[in-house]
């Protein structure tokens, strides 16, 4: 029996990205808020990201454990801080209080876009990308401007299609044994199968 351990990180990276088109289709304008983006985020965005960072524990990668727990659990309370309201559970929360909520992830975002800069490029923009959908959903909320939230839906379109790309990279990468879809390696070290694999 083979020793060597699959690589998570696509899972991950498909389900994050997948996940957080659909709900930036919403937040462009073009669709309200539906089961369909309830759903995806309980069980793609969150549960299957929880389980890749279960995964990534099992490799020794810090980074991919953080990343993969912290946003599959974002997903899970996104979702809960909409449903909560409807249940009566507990009160809305106010648009400013919303935009905390933002900013907070999108330091923690920042912060880990520091931890992708010895990774590929494609990740880096994933998570610069990220930081600043976050802070633009934030500043959304704490103006109440309707065009940062459409922009801001579309910024995440493009974040969300970029870890797609990243997950479909590193699967038909690894499948064909050659660049298939090119990710922009660093130079200065191979780093394959063993950068942070995030997101």
């Amino acid at each position: 029996m083979s020793g060597k351990l699959a690589n998570p990180a696509p899972l991950g990276l498909i389900s994050f990205g997948m996940t957080t088109v659909l709900l930036n289709i919403h937040n462009a304008g073009f669709f309200p808020v539906s089961s369909m983006i309830l759903a995806m985020g309980l069980c793609y965005g969150g549960l299957a990201q929880v389980f890749v960072g279960v995964m990534e524990f099992r490799k020794g990668n810090t980074f991919g454990l953080t990343a993969f727990m912290s946003y599959g659990l974002f997903w899970w309370s996104l979702v809960l801080l909409m449903i909560f309201p409807a249940l009566g559970v507990a009160d809305a929360t106010p648009p400013a209080f919303m935009g905390c909520y933002l900013v907070l992830w999108g330091i923690f975002t920042a912060f880990m876009y520091f931890g992708t800069l010895k990774a590929n490029k494609v990740l880096q923009f994933i998570f610069g990308s990220l930081a600043v959908l976050f802070f633009l959903l934030a500043a959304r909320d704490f103006t109440g401007s309707a065009l940062i939230g459409k922009l801001a839906g579309f910024e995440g379109i493009i974040c969300g299609a970029s870890a797609m790309y990243l997950a479909m990279a590193e699967v038909l990468n690894e499948q064909y044994g050659r660049t298939v879809l090119p990710v922009g390696e660093p130079k200065a070290e191979a780093l394959t199968n063993s950068h942070p694999q995030q997101a």
